[in-house]
């Protein structure tokens, strides 16, 4: 189950009912036009950016991507510097993106509910890895630089 219980899954889970609501229960509801699919591309977009700088940065550093693996370095550089959880915001913006592609109006609550399901499942644990591996540094991190952005 550890193996299935990642961001990319719930990703999808959550894109899946974005794009089930759209297609089963418009109700009539639509943002569909020029400027949503001009807003859907830049978010899809910018979050695979986003995550791709993590990705490339994380590697840098030789630590896992892996949100239930031990860090073996605390990333304070690049994106980090910004967010501590870029990734975390990638997933965020490509789902917001989906939602608008898909012109799943109903589904937009999904956003902050994603969002409580990221910081619940993933990133206090996370955090708190971090927090008992590198102590000082981590509160030091914690304090610069905020969760999200």
């Amino acid at each position: 189950m550890k193996y299935l219980d990642l961001p990319p899954i719930w990703l999808a889970g959550f894109a899946a009912l974005a794009w089930g609501q759209s297609r089963y229960f418009p109700m009539g509801l639509s943002l569909d036009g020029g400027i949503t699919d001009l807003l859907s591309g830049l978010l899809i977009g910018g979050g695979i950016v986003l995550m791709l700088m993590a990705v490339v940065e994380m590697r840098r550093h030789h630590t896992t991507l892996n949100p239930h693996g031990a860090p073996q370095t605390l990333v304070q550089s690049g994106i980090f510097k910004r967010s501590r959880n870029p990734i975390y915001v990638g997933d965020v913006l490509i789902l917001s993106g989906l939602i608008l592609r898909f012109d799943a109006v109903l589904a937009l609550p999904l956003v902050p509910i994603f969002v409580w399901t990221l910081e619940r499942r993933f990133i206090l644990p996370e955090e708190n890895r971090l927090r008992r591996a590198f102590r000082m540094d981590f509160a030091r991190y914690e304090g610069k630089t905020r969760r999200w952005v």
